[in-house]
């Protein structure tokens, strides 16, 4: 699901539904710098293969790349720092309980501004999908390819 269009879209993590089975998702704050945000205002960031991980009683974002802002200066952020996540509390310890079950994970779907300008993250609960269920995405997603080419062919 993408973001709504009163939304400006910063990065995507495409290959997340295919990889996992998404089953609850929630929009979560970030702890950006000043560069950062310019950088992303830029569109300059890679979620692919950003996770979430609990220290403490915090959620923090590990390994989402956000581009050196080229005009900065001295002061600039390092590209791959640990980002904290800022959610409820409520949220945290629902999201606590979910994360100590086996094979279950936080993955980024969506990065955005949301309509007030402040930048998003649209993060899923996840747990990695097996060989064979990935092998049935795709001849599902090639049959549907196959009936759409079908039902175009008969309206012409």
């Amino acid at each position: 699901m993408a973001p709504p269009p009163t939304q400006t879209k910063i990065a995507d993590n495409r290959k997340a539904r295919f990889d996992y089975t998404i089953t609850d998702t929630f929009e979560a704050g970030l702890v950006l710098t000043g560069t950062e945000v310019k950088s992303l205002r830029n569109g300059l960031a890679n979620i692919r293969d950003a996770y979430a991980a609990v220290h403490g009683e915090e959620l923090w974002l590990i390994n989402a790349h956000i581009e050196v802002y080229k005009q900065g200066n001295r002061f600039n952020h390092e590209p791959l720092r640990h980002r904290k996540l800022l959610l409820r509390k409520r949220e945290i310890s629902k999201l606590l309980g979910l994360l100590k079950t086996k094979g279950v994970t936080l993955i980024p779907l969506h990065l955005y501004f949301n309509e007030r300008g402040v930048a998003k993250i649209e993060m899923g609960v996840a747990t990695g999908k097996k060989k064979h269920e990935k092998r049935e995405a795709i001849k599902e997603r090639d049959w549907k390819r196959e009936q759409a080419r079908a039902m175009k062919g008969e309206r012409e």
